[in-house]
Order: C-alpha cells, then structure tokens, then sequence
C-alpha cells in the first residue's frame, strides 16, 4: 500500500543532458505553510495522543485558551482531529499548479478566497461525507443527489457535523468567512506566539532541503524527508510508504515539499484529483524513523506464532545457540533454525559467533520500539 506522484514531465526539459539539478528541478519547492502549521498545531491540541513530545505545549495552550474559541473549534473540528483537511493547503487548488504557500497566515488565506466554492465545499466535506478524493467527480453543490447523500453520511457522523454541513451547502461563502475568522483568532490567541518559535526552524529546514535538491538531486532530497519517500527516476514515480492508497500527477504544476515541526509522525500527501501535489513532512530533527510499512507487518506476523513468542522468552533472558533451543523446546534442529529465520528477517533477533558455535539473542530496542512503530506506521 502507497501513494504515488507521478512526475512525468516535472524535470524541466525532461532532465535534458548538460542541465544542472537546480535547472532540472526548479518546479519543485520546499516551502512552509503557517495555514498548514495552525491547522497542524490545531490537531495536535484536539489529538494529543498522537503527539506525546507535545503534550506540555497542548496541555498549556488548552489551559489558556478562551471558552467561547474553544466551543467555536469544536463546531468543526473534523477538518483537523482525525486527518488533515485540504482546505489548509489552499494554495495546491490555485489553477495552473504552480502557487506556493503564504509567507503569511494572512497570504495563506487570502489564497483560501480564491478557491472556488466547489473546491472549498469539496475539500471541507471530505472527511465527514467521504467524497471522492483522487478521482475526477461532481461536487454536492451542483449535484442533488450527492448534495442528499452529504447530508445523509453527515448526520450519520453526528448533529456538529449534520449541522455544519448543511450550513456549508445552504451558504459556502458565510462559513468560508466563518473559517477564515475562526484561524485568524487562532493565531492572536495561540498560534502567533507558536509560529514565531517554530518558523526559523522550518526556513532553515527548508533552506536545507532546497540546497540538497540543487545539489544531489531530488532523489537525495526526498529521501532526506523520511525513509517513507523514495523516488524512481526510470518511472518517474514518487512513492509514499502508507497505508492508505492514492495516485496523483504533478502534470504541467509543480510539487511543494512542506516541513512542519508540530506534524510527527504524520506524512502527509495532498493527492486530490486537480490539485497541485504537495508532501507536509517533520523538519529534520523531529523524531527517529520508523520502519517501512511491509517491515512493521513483517515483525507483527513473526510474533504471532506461538512457538516464536516463546523462543523470545529465552532470547530476551540470554544468548543461545540452535541446538540448546531446540533441547530447551523439545523441537528439532531444523524447525528451531526457520522459526529463527523469520524472526531474523522481521529485524527482531541479531547473531554474534562464539568459537564454533553462533549464538542468536532477542534484540530488545527493537522489541521495545514496536508500541511506537505501530502507532507511527498507523498514524504516517
């Protein structure tokens, strides 16, 4: 399971022969987005379990933050408690595919005013209505049956999401100025002093990225983001380790790279049908790498058996050979040295020789990594 960007074309000259990287890859940005960070910074308060290195920020903005905004968030805290909604990337719905986020809040959501209603609309009800995503589709506002059916799946997810739904579908303009207010008061109550701690941290990230990308290459550049992004140059193919599953294009556009500091351990990729590609990914420094999704199911299986469980009781006790495995288990040679393989290949047992014999012995970081790796895996 992944997403995939297809950057056919996005090499300027198709990487003709003599250009430099810089020249190659010039409609590729890293660039931060405050808009992208506030709506970061806002799951992050509303979803602390996901972020336990910010739980004494959360705990201390939750703890000031004024009764009424608070009631205010709650009216659409969908859009950023259990994924990240579009209608923070706004700059990605700008036609042409070639705008970058805002310098600003202010720039990031004057560039929300531009999106059409239908985008507006579209990317909002994404989550509660479970519309189309990376396929070409008709929105609610032109279509009564689709309109129907958002009403239907929004009240199914609740009365806060019945309600907003409706007045999104009734007035799309009003509850765009809602929201626009609704960060706007955000940032005076919270998120100006955050963002001030946080975006020379981002631009000097950025700046870092910028400089591999000119120098080594985008394939050096995207997999300095994360070991989930990896690049085939041969394909022209951009793969986003996940588990989830989504196709988007970069076609005659750009693709914006896009550190946050508030976002670990979540990926994120904009892949909606029509926008500009985008991946929102932690600045350097954040948190350690989790392992790859096909690893992380790797080791999950290789403790499900039974006979592997115990074999790691005594691993994780002391070093043992095969053979005293084997006696210990009243199992043969063989079985022992396969069940050990599968363990072996999942990451979780390392070997060490001792004279003639090998000695094999529970790796017990790795073991104790795995509460953390699956909740990252699960959350990226």
């Amino acid at each position: 399971m992944s997403v995939t960007i297809d950057i056919t074309g996005l090499a300027a000259g198709g990487g003709a022969p003599g250009s430099s990287e810089a020249e190659r890859w010039g409609r590729v940005s890293v660039v931060p987005s405050p808009l992208a960070e506030l709506g970061m910074a806002l799951h992050a308060l509303s979803e602390p379990g996901h972020h336990p290195g910010l739980q004494g920020w959360a705990t201390a903005v939750s703890s000031r933050l004024d009764p009424c905004l608070a009631d205010r968030l709650c009216e659409a805290d969908f859009l950023w408690r259990t994924t990240f909604s579009d209608v923070f990337a706004p700059f990605a719905g700008i036609p042409g595919g070639r705008t970058l986020p805002g310098a600003t809040l202010a720039e990031d959501l004057d560039l929300l005013d531009k999106l059409t209603d239908d985008q507006f609309v579209s990317a909002a009800l994404e989550f509660s209505c479970r519309l189309r995503y990376d396929v070409e589709a008709p929105g609610p506002l032109g279509d009564p049956e689709l309109r129907r059916r958002s009403l239907e799946l929004a009240a199914a997810r609740g009365a806060v999401q019945e309600r907003f739904t409706h007045r999104l579908l009734e007035d799309p303009p009003a509850v765009r100025a809602w929201f626009r207010q609704l960060m706007l008061d955000c940032d005076e109550a919270f998120f100006a002093d955050t963002w001030a701690r946080v975006q020379p941290q981002l631009a000097a990230d950025a700046r870092h990225k910028t400089e591999l990308l000119r120098r080594a290459g985008l394939a050096e550049a995207l997999a300095s983001l994360s070991q989930a992004v990896s690049l085939d140059e041969e394909a022209a193919l951009i793969t986003i380790d996940k588990l989830s599953v989504g196709r988007t294009a970069t076609g005659d556009g750009g693709l914006v790279l896009m550190p946050t500091s508030l976002g670990w351990p979540h990926l994120l990729v904009l892949h909606r049908f029509g926008w500009q590609p985008s991946i929102s990914y932690p600045a350097s420094g954040s948190r350690p790498q989790a392992p790859s999704v096909e690893q992380l199911t790797r080791r999950m299986e290789a403790l499900a058996h039974p006979v592997r469980m115990r074999l790691c009781r005594h691993l994780a006790r002391a070093p043992h050979t095969t053979s005293e495995l084997a006696e210990a288990h009243g199992m043969s040679a063989p079985e022992i040295s396969r069940h050990l393989a599968v363990l072996k290949k999942a990451g979780l047992i390392t070997n060490c020789r001792r004279g003639r014999y090998v000695q094999h012995q529970l790796d017990l970081p790795a073991v104790a990594r795995l509460g953390s790796d699956f909740i990252e895996g699960v959350l990226r």
